[in-house]
């Protein structure tokens, strides 16, 4: 009985891989699990209600609010900065009520007042000069002319973005690489049990005919 028993036990390597191919699984689930609450989620209720307009632009002005951004300078080296307020005023094909313009979602969540965020620089003048050169933008080189920008009724009725954070393509890599990881997981766990039960019959087998 001993001996039987003995022939069944996984060797090294064979455990070795089982402990991989359940590693995976788990990872592969968790994966999904987390995904789901904390990014996948959020990421459908944006789009959920949303889509795409043709905007045209109505008014490009500055406020004469500035806002506080913080600056690297180094490892230990950080701080605060301000930048003056861009509005980007537009129309879209979808409602003759003006809307505010935003780069992208993550912009409109830190700052929903304004159109644009600089890269935050130490020297308030550069702030200055980039948000500057950014409605120069908007004025003269856009002008009237259409354009393609995203909504959410639901979300924010008033607000339009130039791009998605969350499009099509992040959204499948959010669900192919976890479920990928999965099934290599389960692939190499039913192969390592095939490879043994055939091994083991091989083995008996080759005792019946001695």
């Amino acid at each position: 009985m001993a001996r039987s028993r003995a022939v069944y036990e996984y060797t090294e390597a064979e455990d070795k891989s089982m402990r991989l191919g359940f590693l995976l699984i788990a990872a592969g689930l968790l994966s999904l699990l987390g995904l789901g609450c904390c990014w996948l989620r959020p990421a459908l209720q944006e789009r959920g209600g949303g889509g795409s307009a043709n905007c045209t632009v109505l008014a490009v002005r500055q406020l004469g609010e500035r806002f506080a951004c913080t600056f690297s300078c180094g490892a230990a080296c950080r701080g605060t900065a301000r930048y003056p307020c861009l509005q980007v005023l537009v129309r879209t094909s979808r409602s003759s009520a003006p809307a505010l313009l935003h780069e992208d979602e993550r912009q409109l969540r830190t700052n929903p007042k304004c159109s644009y965020i600089p890269p935050c620089a130490r020297d308030d003048q550069e702030n200055s000069e980039n948000v500057t050169y950014k409605q120069k933008y908007w004025k003269e080189k856009v002008g009237s002319q259409p354009f393609t920008c995203y909504f959410n009724q639901h979300l924010r009725p008033d607000d339009v973005m130039l791009k998605r954070t969350h499009d099509e393509t992040v959204l499948l890599h959010c669900f192919l690489w976890p479920v990928v990881t999965f099934l290599v997981g389960v692939l190499i766990v039913v192969l390592t049990i095939c490879a043994k039960s055939l091994a083991v019959k091989a083995e008996a087998i080759k005792k019946k005919k001695h």
